[in-house]
């Protein structure tokens, strides 16, 4: 698809946000359990008086609407279990979303299990997301907490990173990973944490106007 670069910047997989999500190991848990996905193309308004939700937008390959990203949110019950990729509810195909590294190696050591049952996991995903979107969705933006966002995701990556720290420790020398380690977390993903939530208030923008649901 062709878009209007006047009108908007073009998020593909060579950007450094989709790059993070490709590589971050810790991602492929929000993928192939929560069902977290990001679409291969993001389209993000030239508006500097909205915030970075009113201007997020995602295209659709097979029809060519431009949705409004925050359709998939979790307001509206949406922003997960899309474990196949968006919908879109204009032509009733699949946005295809990025891969995670981590997810791709995962599935590929687990296809036997999982590839006997993916067509039909597949069709009732999609009745379930036809039912979805059938209702009216709020596309009001939400009140942006980032101190709660920093919070959660310092909660998630210190949990994550200190049980594939245990793992690795284990395997290498039969040992189990040492409470001083354990505390030492603590203190640097709470930090971290504080300092993800405010980089993304940041790029979220400071403004914020609310649209009009449809």
């Amino acid at each position: 698809m062709n878009y209007d670069r006047t009108k908007f910047k073009v998020y593909s997989s060579k950007h450094p946000f989709m790059l993070h999500w490709i590589t971050n190991p810790g991602l492929a848990f929000n993928e192939l359990v929560l069902g977290q996905r990001i679409p291969k193309v993001i389209l993000i308004e030239r508006n500097s008086t909205k915030s970075l939700a009113e201007k997020t937008f995602i295209p659709c390959p097979h029809c060519g609407t431009v949705h409004p990203g925050i359709k998939w949110s979790k307001q509206n019950n949406t922003a997960l279990r899309n474990w196949f990729g968006l919908y879109c509810d204009n032509c009733g195909n699949i946005i295809p979303c990025l891969t995670n590294l981590t997810s791709y190696i995962l599935l590929g050591l687990t296809f036997p299990i999982w590839y006997w049952f993916k067509d039909k996991w597949k069709s009732k995903w999609l009745e379930n997301q036809k039912v979805k979107f059938s209702k009216p969705l709020n596309l009001e933006v939400p009140e942006f907490k980032w101190w709660l966002f920093g919070l959660l995701w310092g909660l998630f990556m210190y949990v994550f990173m200190t049980a594939f720290m245990a793992l690795v420790i284990q395997l290498i020398d039969g040992e189990w990973i040492s409470q001083r380690i354990i505390l030492i977390g603590i203190p640097v993903w709470t930090v971290a944490g504080f300092a993800v939530g405010l980089m993304a208030k940041i790029l979220n923008g400071k403004k914020q106007v609310k649209t009009v649901a449809q």
